[in-house]
């Protein structure tokens, strides 16, 4: 069963600080801290302390995946 899971999740095998870089090169930092509030974002952003905070914050880690995939989307469409 983990192996069908793990061949249907889109974000299998991409790791949390190249999901984090691509999304700043897509979005930059300050759309990002309007499309996630959160201080790590909005406040001297960097991908080290972004990084920090994500791992040990499910909730966030996960509305950046979330973003992650939808802008996988939309960058399909265009």
């Amino acid at each position: 069963m983990t192996e069908n899971y793990q061949a249907n999740n889109p974000l299998h095998g991409i790791r949390l600080d190249r999901m984090l870089e691509d999304l700043v090169d897509f979005y930059g930092w300050d759309e990002l801290g309007d499309r996630i509030t959160i201080r790590c974002f909005t406040h001297n952003p960097s991908i080290k302390s972004s990084l920090k905070f994500l791992r040990q914050t499910p909730w966030a880690r996960e509305r950046v995946e979330g973003l992650y995939l939808k802008m996988l989307r939309d960058s399909k469409k265009g």
